[in-house]
């Protein structure tokens, strides 16, 4: 009754593998460019193709500038910010996925979101999981970058509250649309915080040693964790309660510290290998979401259209004509 499909949960996975190698890119870019410009550069070159040529995604205004604040402002500035200062790339993927737990204690509080027994059991175990991997590495880490990286992680879960409230037709043209929020206040900052020198020493030395790897990363950023991996986020977690979604972002520290110990050389020990485990039986059983009709389904929402067992629209729902949901809040 009621279990996230086998193709919805695969599909989350791959969204935290994509995730999990974006950190190396991540760490590969920030060799090059300053933090804020970084942030402002890798939305930029996603909003303008998106206002010229993607249709708006039929969403209230203040949940897609929610969305982008939260996900692109808040989350990628602290977790820039934080790696610039000296997070590890493997930690850094960790400590993100705090989000996972403050999603489902936001989505309780502010969506008023059924939270299970199993789900609760499976958050802990996960957290649970993190925390024994933080305990073996936080003697690596200095404090103020953790706790930026923690800030990012807050920033995430307001994305995905206000991703759940705007409740797109088009979970991709939603994913797009937030990457408009992101560069002009990033680029205003980037101009106080790092300075115009900076700016441009970045873009002109773009044949120096190392600038191609810090282009790799920046487009793998782009395309894989903006373009793919948002984009199946955000499908996700139209149609899926955040509660059940949210936990699966506890794997991409399992693959993002898996790729920095075979990329960068960053070493895992048993422990961490065994927080690691903790993490993947957290997120099963985060993920099995019982239901007991439609209500508890969608988060307690009664004027979200009910979904069949396989997450697709309900015959009343796919009716030509049907009124859509989006924009009615």
């Amino acid at each position: 009754m009621g279990l996230v499909p086998i193709r919805h949960r695969l599909l989350a996975v791959v969204v935290a593998l994509l995730w999990g190698l974006n950190f190396l890119a991540i760490d590969a870019s920030l060799g090059h460019f300053p933090p804020m410009f970084l942030v402002a550069l890798r939305f930029a070159v996603l909003a303008v193709p998106t206002v010229l040529l993607v249709p708006w995604p039929q969403v209230p205004v203040r949940w897609l500038i929610g969305y982008g604040l939260g996900f692109g402002v808040l989350q990628f500035t602290f977790l820039y910010w934080g790696m610039a200062a000296g997070m590890p790339a493997g930690l850094a993927s960790l400590v993100l996925q705090a989000s996972g737990p403050f999603t489902v204690v936001l989505g309780a509080t502010f969506l008023r979101e059924r939270v299970s027994g199993r789900q609760v059991l499976g958050v802990l175990i996960a957290v649970a999981g993190l925390a024994v991997v933080g305990w073996q590495r936080a003697e690596h880490a200095a404090v103020l970058p953790f706790l930026l990286t923690l800030a990012g992680a807050f920033g995430w879960a307001i994305g995905n509250v206000c991703n759940r409230r705007a409740q797109p037709r088009n979970p991709m043209h939603l994913a797009l649309w937030m990457t408009v929020v992101p560069p002009l206040p990033m680029l205003a900052v980037s101009l106080v915080v790092e300075g115009p020198d900076a700016i441009v020493g970045s873009l002109t030395t773009l044949g120096a040693p190392g600038a191609g790897a810090a282009l790799a990363g920046l487009a793998y950023t782009v395309i894989f964790g903006t373009v793919v991996g948002s984009s199946l986020w955000t499908w996700l977690m139209a149609r899926h309660p955040s509660g059940v979604v949210a936990p699966f972002s506890m794997l991409v520290p399992v693959f993002g510290m898996s790729a920095a110990w075979l990329v960068l050389g960053e070493t895992v020990t048993p422990g961490e290998l065994a927080g690691g485990v903790l993490v993947v039986v957290g997120v099963l059983l985060g993920s099995r979401a019982g239901r007991r009709d439609g209500r508890a389904r969608d988060g307690g929402d009664p004027s979200r259209p009910a979904r069949d067992d396989a997450g697709d629209l309900s015959p009343s729902e796919a009716r030509p004509g049907a009124r859509p949901p989006v924009g009615t809040r």
